[in-house]
């Protein structure tokens, strides 16, 4: 088995889908391993670095997806947004995020003609066994880390209290909305500054989860029953529970200097959560950063890849933070990439059993077949089979 990694290309991707060490394990189980010239400089990983561990690098870029069996990416398809199609071949395996909600008709009707199976790492299973897997809960602890940094070099505040000769700093006032796995690092980071830190979730159960990180959790007046799936996800509420939201937020967003907004829906836009007029209650030099910029953002004018200024506080809308600290972005992408093909490889290939839960929830088209698995309606039939019910059920079909 052959593993191809391209470079991406995608104007603000800095990751590379398998470092040195990570390729050095394959190679040790006999796997080819090939890179593309230049994939790994935005991290800091030099080709010689990866011919030393036994990868071979090719100068063209095509070349990759020409000798490749499985092609390793950070974003592919939908998740690199702008980008034309890569050139997949017939009965290629694609491995990576791969913007399953945005991903158009058009594309998946390409992927079942070529038969590719397109594994999208977005959809693995908040299960125990697939934890090593999850690329979205590691990048989210960087962002979520990043950010409250990126808060902290534009505050003209010291987040930290200090008691000095020339008198008394009080610590900045941060509040983190959203207490997933981005909010939650955003609160401990917060809190190793120094800042006084309150974090707010509609999800109650993860009140123990911020005050253990030493901060205060904010409760507001709002029936919040059903607010979260099986997985541990928010869903999306109705807008009259986001009205009264707002309300309740609209006392607590003011007397903050720092806002990180976290809130995300899978396959939603996310919800405006903190009204402009909150921001004018702000202090004039305060600081926003809208993690979730890139499905709408939780704050009106968030404004996503864009900086902007409302009524004296700046507003941050960043669409890419993990690649802004890509060398142990890269680390971690390249980790839970290995473990899921490490949860596949059986005496050399992979083996793709869509009995199995982490197989059947990321596969999106496999042997000519439109899976869809994260939505309602699942499978779709083969082109070459009929409409009157004769056809016989794929493997799994029956079960679904």
């Amino acid at each position: 088995m052959i593993v191809g990694v391209p470079d991406e290309t995608a104007t603000d991707e800095t990751r590379v889908a398998l470092t040195p060490p990570v390729a050095e394990k394959l190679v040790e189980r006999d796997v080819e391993v090939c890179v593309a010239s230049g994939a790994g400089e935005g991290s800091d990983w030099a080709d010689d670095d990866y011919r030393d561990v036994g990868c071979d690098v090719i100068d063209d870029r095509e070349a990759v997806f020409e000798r490749a069996d499985v092609i390793c990416q950070v974003r592919g398809l939908a998740a690199n947004e702008g980008e034309p199609m890569d050139p997949y071949y017939e009965g290629q395996i694609v491995v990576g995020t791969l913007g399953p909600f945005d991903l158009a008709d058009e594309s998946y009707d390409a992927l079942a003609d070529r038969r590719v199976s397109a594994f999208a790492l977005e959809l693995m299973p908040r299960i125990s066994r697939a934890q090593s897997m999850d690329v979205l809960s590691s990048m989210a602890s960087i962002g979520g880390y990043k950010a409250t940094l990126v808060a902290a070099e534009q505050l003209p505040k010291l987040f930290p209290l200090e008691m000095t000769a020339a008198g008394t700093v009080r610590p900045a006032e941060v509040f983190v909305i959203g207490a997933g796995v981005a909010g939650l690092k955003a609160i401990a980071t917060a809190e190793r500054l120094g800042a006084s830190v309150r974090g707010y979730d509609i999800r109650l159960e993860v009140k123990q989860e911020v005050e253990s990180l030493g901060a205060d959790f904010v409760e507001l007046d709002l029936e919040t029953e059903g607010s979260g799936d099986d997985e541990g996800y928010a869903v999306e509420m109705g807008e009259e529970f986001y009205e009264q939201q707002r309300k309740e937020l609209g006392r607590v967003v003011p007397e903050s200097d720092v806002v990180i907004t976290t809130a995300a829906i899978p396959g939603a836009p996310a919800p405006e959560l903190v009204s402009a007029e909150m921001i004018e209650g702000m202090d004039d030099g305060s600081v926003i950063v809208d993690l979730s910029a890139p499905t709408g953002g939780n704050c009106e004018p968030t404004v996503a890849g864009e900086t902007v200024e409302h009524e004296g506080v700046t507003v941050f809308g960043p669409t890419n933070l993990p690649a802004t600290v890509a060398h142990t972005a890269s680390q971690l992408f390249a980790n839970n990439l290995y473990n899921f093909l490490d949860h596949l490889l059986d005496e050399g290939e992979l083996d793709l059993d869509t009995d199995d839960e982490i197989v059947d929830s990321t596969l999106l088209t496999h042997d000519g077949r439109i899976r869809r698995p994260h939505e309602d309606g699942g499978e779709e039939p083969a082109d070459d089979e009929t409409d009157d019910g004769d056809a016989e059920p794929a493997e799994g079909e029956a079960d679904a």
